[in-house]
């Protein structure tokens, strides 16, 4: 299983936002090359990037700090927040990363999956489904829609996506435990590649997931943030 610490930034600082609401946001530095070098040396196997910014807004205001983060390390990093247009994904990609996640987009536009890993590569496309309830929520979370989270994946794989994520909302900020029966639901449909987001709060989490047959990552923010899981990631799994 590998592992992907989250840089989540706004307006170019590294923050954390409780159940994704930005009225609750924590800002941790205004320096997130210095947050990625750390996590690299830490035993990261990719870096999660969320442009917050371009998640509420559709406009991103962090890019610059995503192409300074990609230059700053040699692990490979994804993108996700305001990926809705082909533009919007090739300026990702120009700035250095290797995946990009798309939310709303992958909802709400009709074909967008298919057409967009037909353009760049199922490989590099990831679809990052926020569920609350088992519904997917978009927008940066602001809206919950009628549609079935399992349902969002599966038509995603269909269309070619390499890789979902799965963030349940209810528990993501919150060191609760990530949403296993949610997850386990999801392995249970899917082929393609699923990555956990959401909830982890200790070592003993990351080795629960790690036990889950055919998960393939698991993303930590908070807990890391706030010192509950602490050295190199990697000997967590040993």
């Amino acid at each position: 299983m590998i592992l992907l610490p989250a840089i989540d930034l706004m307006g170019g600082e590294v923050v954390r936002l409780r159940r994704g609401l930005a009225t609750e946001k924590t800002v941790y530095s205004p320096d997130p090359v210095g947050f990625a070098k750390k996590w690299e040396a830490d035993g990261a196997d990719w870096l999660h990037l969320v442009d917050l910014d371009a998640a509420f807004s559709g406009e991103s205001a962090n890019l610059d700090a995503v192409r300074r983060i990609c230059a700053a390390v040699a692990i490979p990093c994804e993108l996700g927040g305001g990926m809705r247009s082909a533009e919007k994904i090739q300026a990702a990609f120009d700035a250095g990363v290797s995946r990009v996640v798309l939310g709303t987009s992958a909802c709400q536009i009709p074909g967008f999956v298919k057409e967009m890993c037909g353009r760049f590569g199922g490989e590099r496309i990831a679809v990052g489904i926020d569920a609350k309830d088992g519904l997917v929520a978009v927008k940066g979370w602001t809206e919950t829609t009628a549609v079935k989270a399992t349902d969002l994946a599966l038509q995603a794989q269909r269309d070619g996506a390499g890789t979902i994520i799965h963030t349940d909302i209810a528990t993501d900020g919150m060191l609760q435990g990530p949403n296993f029966a949610e997850l386990e639901k999801m392995l249970s449909i899917l082929d393609c590649h699923l990555i956990a987001s959401g909830g982890v709060s200790s070592a003993e989490d990351l080795r629960r997931l790690s036990k889950m047959d055919r998960l393939h990552g698991a993303i930590i923010g908070k807990a890391l943030y706030d010192g509950r899981i602490t050295g190199n990631l990697r000997t967590i799994l040993s």
